[in-house]
């Protein structure tokens, strides 16, 4: 059966195109994304749903991936701590060669069906945990396996695919098949491919973390202080809150380490 993914682009004589035109259809196609990613959201809750209850119970959630997809799923991981203050690996990305394929592909590792179990049994892998596999074709072998196994062994599993019956959402626990369309570049799945992947994960992670209590209000509450940046936010955050001057804010959230400890001192002083 041919993959949605690697199907003709819709557009031809693409070196013959101005960059005005390369530019306007590439956008053109970029805004279909959003609506295949909403036909999704039935999928994407109750995946959810899931990593919600078992991350209460101390489990954690995983990426595994290959290429663009395990890049995509680091990115998110790595992100999490500094947002919302959750301790590393707590959500953790793997990519298929390992974090050398972070920066350089690395040849044929997408193709070992057994290692990526194995990059999972590094870090203790069990039934509290779900592992969510990225593949835009839905059948890269390293991850294949890697969720096979899981489901083995009795660990949640999920998927984020951009072709509808594939392979690994037939063995995954919770699906999530985002078919795109043909990208502009002929099988050019960092493309289209690669912006659903990462809105899809941006909605995992986001109303997980907020499921969890990691947001208060709108605001970003548990969030690391590595940064002047996120120093600012914070003290601004407060400012507002409890009508301080920024001075005032700023000393206080750095006496603190957080605005969340400042905010619940504060209500146990009233």
């Amino acid at each position: 059966m041919q993959k949605t993914t690697e199907e003709s682009s819709r557009y031809n004589n693409l070196e013959q195109m101005s960059i005005h035109d390369l530019l306007i259809n590439i956008n053109r196609e970029d805004k279909t994304v959003a609506d295949s990613v909403e036909k999704t959201i039935p999928q994407i809750e109750a995946l959810v749903n899931q990593i919600v209850s078992k991350m209460k119970e101390g489990g954690r959630l995983f990426y595994i991936g290959s290429g663009t997809s395990g890049r995509l799923g680091i990115v998110d991981a790595s992100e999490c701590p500094p947002t919302f203050g959750v301790e590393q690996g707590v959500v953790f990305g793997i990519i298929a060669g390992g974090d050398a394929a972070i920066r350089k592909a690395q040849e044929f590792a997408e193709d070992d069906f057994e290692q990526g179990w194995k990059d999972l049994q590094l870090h203790n892998i069990n039934i509290h945990d779900t592992v969510i596999g990225i593949t835009a074709s839905g059948s890269t072998p390293y991850v294949i396996g890697a969720i096979e196994k899981c489901k083995k062994e009795g660990i949640g599993t999920g998927c984020i695919t951009c072709n509808s019956g594939s392979v690994l959402a037939a063995i995954t626990d919770f699906p999530i098949e985002v078919v795109v369309g043909p990208e502009f570049v002929t099988g050019s799945t960092r493309m289209k491919s690669g912006t659903a992947q990462k809105l899809v994960l941006n909605m995992i992670s986001t109303s997980v973390m907020i499921q969890l209590g990691k947001v208060l209000d709108n605001k970003m509450v548990d969030m690391q202080l590595t940064n002047e940046k996120l120093i600012e936010r914070g003290a601004k955050m407060l400012s507002r809150q409890f009508a301080w001057d920024i001075k005032r804010a700023r000393g206080i959230l750095l006496e603190y380490g957080s605005v969340r400890k400042v905010m619940d001192a504060h209500r146990r002083k009233k």
